[in-house]
C-alpha cells in the first residue's frame, strides 16, 4: 500500500514539474519578442512583460516539488555523500519532518490571508496596461506550499521504506515484482 501510495505522489509531482517545465520555453519566446519589440521597433508592452514575471514565477513555484523529487535542492553535501543508503535516510527523513514540512506548512498558513485579501478585491497590476490578475500570482504562494507538501509526504514515505528494507530503484521508486 506505501509502494502505492508513493507512486501516486511521485507521479504527480512528476507531471506537474514536466508541465511546467514546457512553460520555459514559452518564456524564452515571449522574452525574445519582447526584446526585439523594444529594441528593433521601439515598442514595448508591459502586459507582454508582465506574463515574463508570471511564467518566470509559475516555473520556480511550481517546480520546486520536482527539483525536491529529482534531489536538485540545496544541500551541503560534504558527509552526505559518504552515508549509507540508511544513513541518506534518516538525513532525509529528518529534513523533511523538521525542516521541509513545517517550513512549507508555515508558509502555507502565512500566507493564506494575503491570498485571499487579493481575491476578494481581484488585485490588478498598479500598471494600466498590467496583468489584471495579481491574485493568481500571488496564489502560486499557496500553490507552492501544498505542492511541497505532498512531495515532502512522498519523501516522508520513500525514506521510511528504505528504512524498512524495501528496495527502489535508481529513481528512488519502489522496484516492481514480476509475477510469473
Amino acid at each position: 500500500m506505501a509502494k502505492k501510495i508513493l507512486l501516486i505522489l511521485d507521479t504527480f509531482t512528476d507531471v506537474c514539474g514536466r508541465s511546467i517545465a514546457w512553460l520555459t520555453l514559452l518564456m524564452m519566446v515571449v522574452m525574445f519578442a519582447s526584446v526585439v519589440l523594444r529594441y528593433l521597433f521601439q515598442v514595448g508592452f508591459v502586459m507582454l512583460d508582465e506574463s515574463i514575471v508570471y511564467m518566470h514565477a509559475m516555473v520556480f513555484m511550481i517546480g520546486a516539488a520536482f527539483t525536491l523529487k529529482r534531489g536538485g535542492h540545496v544541500r551541503v553535501d560534504i558527509f552526505y555523500n559518504r552515508f549509507s543508503d540508511a544513513g541518506k535516510a534518516w538525513v532525509d527523513l529528518i529534513g523533511t519532518l523538521f525542516l521541509l514540512l513545517p517550513v512549507s506548512i508555515f508558509i502555507g498558513l502565512v500566507s493564506w490571508e494575503y491570498v485571499v485579501s487579493s481575491w476578494r478585491i481581484f488585485e490588478n497590476s498598479p500598471k494600466v496596461d498590467g496583468i489584471p490578475a495579481i491574485f493568481l500570482l500571488k496564489s502560486l504562494i499557496v500553490l507552492m506550499s501544498g505542492l511541497l507538501i505532498i512531495q515532502g509526504l512522498a519523501e516522508l514515505l520513500r525514506n521510511f521504506l528504505i528504512l524498512s528494507g524495501v528496495k527502489l530503484d535508481t529513481h528512488g521508486k519502489p522496484e516492481q515484482s514480476i509475477g510469473i
